[in-house]
């Protein structure tokens, strides 16, 4: 999903940042947010340290899968962000749910379509982690925003409910050619960091165990609504061996896609005027069924 703009952060999740990081000694003055979507995510200021606090409380139990996944590649050797060591985690406190990695010096060419196939041949070749990913459920987090609306209006709340069921009848009658597997589950280059040693994974929100075609899926919706470049996608294609917008269920999962990028905005349309403006774009497209009309990224 598109990041938003580094931005001071809201009195509430300041707060949230503060109490996690006084549970396990570290400072959280002059901290940079990063992001702040289902997730606050901070880089702190003297520590090498990012810190990633959800927000959506329905969402809170996914931390400690995140955690699961951070020591399942790192106990692989696949290249991506570490876990902060010597405490457990996720780390719960306060009404909180966080966990805490080392922080990747941002260096380096830009992560390519590339780059990600390369990363997606990695995950997808691993045996299961010693316990179970959770399945996939494309929709879940849909509902779950969609469930904690605030502020939302209620023409737009029926228009994202009525999509929501039309999806998940289609999502059943889809037949992949993919085996199924452990999968990222939000796979897009603004999840990949071009570190000193080459680009690693971050963001393991979405990690499950589901259709490999997921995880192709992403970057082909970013080149149609976002406008990404061609020889991206094209490099995913390249390096990974499967075109998924040739494949029959590519339209389904593409709906499925969207819909996630509409939602996600929920917890923020009060606080965040410019999430706000974008939000309204995207739902004058569901509402007129225009495929083709460009979308920002929220800012």
């Amino acid at each position: 999903m598109p990041l938003l703009a580094a931005e001071r952060p809201s009195s509430d999740v300041a707060r949230a940042l503060a109490t996690v990081c006084a549970e396990i000694g570290l400072d959280h003055r002059g901290a940079t947010s990063l992001r702040c979507v289902s997730n606050a995510v901070f880089r702190l200021a003297n520590d090498p340290v990012v810190v990633r606090i959800s927000l959506v409380p329905a969402l809170q139990h996914r931390a400690g899968t995140v955690a699961l996944v951070g020591r399942w590649l790192a106990a692989h050797g696949v290249p991506a962000v570490r876990l902060l060591d010597g405490f457990e985690q996720p780390v719960r406190v306060g009404g909180y749910v966080a966990t805490l990695w080392h922080e990747v010096p941002h260096v380096g060419p830009a992560p390519t379509g590339a780059d990600l196939a390369r990363l997606l041949r990695a995950v997808h070749a691993l045996p299961p982690p010693p316990v179970p990913l959770p399945d996939w459920e494309p929709l879940g987090a849909v509902r779950a925003r969609l469930d904690d609306a605030d502020g939302v209006d209620p023409a737009d709340r029926a228009i994202l409910d009525r999509r929501y069921h039309e999806v998940r009848g289609a999502l059943d009658g889809l037949d992949y050619e993919l085996p199924p597997g452990p999968i990222h589950g939000d796979a897009h280059l603004g999840n990949l960091i071009a570190g000193p040693d080459g680009p690693v994974l971050c963001d393991f929100d979405s990690t499950c165990s589901g259709p490999r075609e997921w995880d192709l899926l992403t970057l082909a919706v970013g080149r149609l609504r976002f406008g990404y470049p061609p020889q991206d996608y094209r490099g995913l294609v390249d390096g990974y061996g499967f075109d998924v917008t040739r494949w029959s269920g590519f339209d389904v999962l593409r709906q499925a896609r969207e819909l996630k990028l509409v939602t996600v905005a929920l917890p923020l349309l009060r606080s965040n005027p410019d999430v706000r403006a974008q939000f309204a774009v995207r739902m004058q497209t569901f509402r007129d069924g225009r495929q083709a009309t460009r979308w920002a990224p929220f800012r």
